[in-house]
């Protein structure tokens, strides 16, 4: 019935930071963007290497969604990477904070996590290419 995930929305506190650091920092390449005048709203569509997308939006008043501590709903979204080490120090050198690596007890693989321009949590996944 599914054949996988083709986004994850993202309602943005600063569009323009947002935007950035999604297109520039991360390097999604932006697939179109619009004003969508009745809603006050701008709406970026970015896309993975693997066909996903993010939806960035701005919405005047949007409440704050809490990251820390951990409350009930999506926890985090996360980013298959073939090197860790490599997409570290890229996210380092653009000046964002990264945690300590840790390896997952099931998989054995290592990962770390990192926050977008509103806190929200990221995570590096290392697949090794799979």
């Amino acid at each position: 019935m599914l054949n996988g995930i083709h986004h994850a929305a993202i309602i943005c506190s600063d569009y323009a930071a947002s935007k950035a650091f999604y297109s520039q920092t991360l390097g999604l390449r932006i697939i179109d963007e619009n004003y969508r005048a009745a809603r006050h709203s701008y709406k970026c569509d970015l896309a993975l290497p693997d066909g996903a997308q993010i939806e960035l939006f701005s919405f005047e008043g949007a409440p704050a969604r809490p990251s820390r501590p951990e409350a009930q709903g999506l926890r985090h979204l996360a980013f298959a990477v073939s090197d860790l080490d490599a997409a570290i120090a890229h996210l380092q050198a653009a000046g964002v904070e990264v945690e300590p690596v840790r390896t997952d007890p099931y998989t054995h693989k290592r990962f770390t996590f990192f926050s977008d321009p509103d806190n929200l949590p990221l995570e590096l996944y290392e697949t090794g290419g799979e």
